[in-house]
């Protein structure tokens, strides 16, 4: 009887155990990010908001340019007035330039932290639904600085995840 019981425990043991150990796995999401149609249309939408800022900037800074040439010719004939608000002139608009260029640098930060947020969000439903239905304990990213993932000892599910989100 006693032998029976302590059967019985180990084996109850035993099941817990192999339960507990769960799966592991590991995905590569900048190649699924980079394989989604989305990404590609957010890249583009940036690298045309980008070359219109670059374009908006070299027409100030061609105007900035036009009329330095000019005050660099003139100025040994304009009155000290006439000198002294040409010269402010051009100080503000080389500020503008400098404002407008970091606006810029802002408002396409903001504009592709946006775009990728959504991404990033879509890419993780897939993770979990995926983690969820093979019955990972955990799924690492590849490519995250983690010291070491054994790919031989956790499975690779970036297919399972692009074919979640309907990619090839």
């Amino acid at each position: 009887m006693k032998k029976l019981i302590i059967c019985a425990i180990c084996a109850i043991c035993g099941f817990t155990t192999a339960n507990a150990q769960g799966k592991f796995g590991h995905v590569n999401t900048q190649e699924i990010i980079q394989a989604m149609p989305e990404y590609n249309t957010a890249k583009a939408e940036i690298d045309k908001l980008t070359s219109q800022y670059e374009a908006d900037l070299k027409a100030m800074q061609d105007e900035l340019q036009k009329k330095a040439d000019a005050f660099d010719k003139e100025q040994a004939t304009l009155p000290d007035n006439i000198k002294q608000r040409r010269q402010t002139e051009l100080q503000e608009m080389y500020q503008k330039i400098q404002q407008s260029y970091q606006d810029n640098q802002q408002a396409l930060q903001k504009a592709s932290s946006e775009k990728m947020q959504a991404i990033t969000a879509k890419v993780l439903e897939a993770i979990k639904a995926v983690g969820q239905a093979g019955d990972f304990v955990i799924i690492n990213e590849i490519n995250a600085g983690i010291p070491y993932i054994s790919t031989t000892l956790s499975t690779d599910v970036t297919a399972q995840v692009k074919t979640k989100l309907g990619l090839k």
